[in-house]
């Protein structure tokens, strides 16, 4: 029998399985070091009379993964642990709970960019400002490719030596950033929206194969035009980790090569849970 006909075991674990169990562990570190940079932004850019919205704009990244952590844990148990079993109803609409509130959490992340987007278009000149220095010791914040420097009379003259400046967050106007730097805070929040859209639609791909394998249709054109699908999206984020390592966010590239391996170890889940249909002996 060949390869792809066999399970290899390593200490009563399959390979797979022990692949799932790095990659999900990963992404719990990973999420750690997320909610640590999120704290760190919002030491900049929140205050005491900051709103919800702003919190949870603040936070998104980690409410993001948190969404996504729980979603995976579901997906693992559908496609897997209880694959092929009759699950109780009260399992059934507990997982149905739990997948809404997640998606809805989910459905605010493009939200927190598409404002963040707005916000950055909508950057006003700091009027008779032609000196970074001159705003020196003001408790305001320099950003620049998402990297948050207070401003003193020390670092002033080395962040930027640009002649006009913008305030990019509105209406706190706790964050300066010349033009260069506000281009490019910018483009990456086009790539940060399109990146969650383009996740929201694999989430949806995977959803629509899994519904339909669970009444063990395993085949058609609706199947056939879910996998094609994925595969472009995959595409465009294998581009974005590109993107993100061209400007030295290694963490952010890191975590969504992470998330790939991880969905792909679902699919993988949903292969062999299709093999099961195909052939129940």
């Amino acid at each position: 029998m060949g390869l792809m006909g066999t399970k290899v075991y390593f200490f009563s674990f399959t390979i797979l399985t022990w692949i799932k169990l790095a990659v999900y562990s990963l992404l719990l570190i990973n999420f750690v070091f997320y909610f640590i940079d999120d704290w760190v932004i919002a030491g900049h850019t929140l205050h005491a009379d900051s709103t919800f919205l702003q919190w949870t704009s603040a936070y998104n990244t980690t409410i993001d993964e948190t969404a996504w952590l729980l979603l995976l844990f579901l997906f693992e148990l559908e496609t897997h642990l209880l694959s092929g079993r009759d699950l109780s109803r009260s399992f059934e609409m507990l997982s149905l709970a739990v997948r809404v509130c997640c998606y809805v959490v989910l459905a605010h992340t493009p939200y927190a960019y598409a404002i963040t987007i707005f916000d950055l278009s909508q950057a006003t000149l700091i009027a008779g400002v032609d000196d970074l220095c001159q705003l020196a010791d003001q408790n305001l914040s320099y950003a620049y490719n998402l990297v948050y420097t207070k401003i003193n009379d020390e670092n002033c003259s080395q962040l930027s030596s640009a002649t006009e400046f913008f305030f990019n967050d509105p209406p706190d106007n706790l964050i300066i950033q010349d033009e260069m730097a506000l281009s490019l805070e910018l483009q990456s929040a086009w790539v940060d929206l399109a990146e969650s859209i383009t996740w929201l639609l694999i989430l949806f791909s995977i959803e629509v194969v899994v519904w339909l394998q669970d009444r063990n249709n395993s085949s058609g054109l609706l199947i056939k035009s879910a996998n094609m699908a994925k595969v472009l999206l995959y595409s465009f984020l294998w581009f974005a980790i590109g993107y993100w390592i061209y400007l030295g966010h290694y963490m952010f590239a890191w975590d969504e090569f992470v998330w790939i391996v991880g969905f792909v170890a679902i699919e993988m889940n949903v292969v062999e849970r299709r093999k099961d249909i195909e052939e129940p002996s």
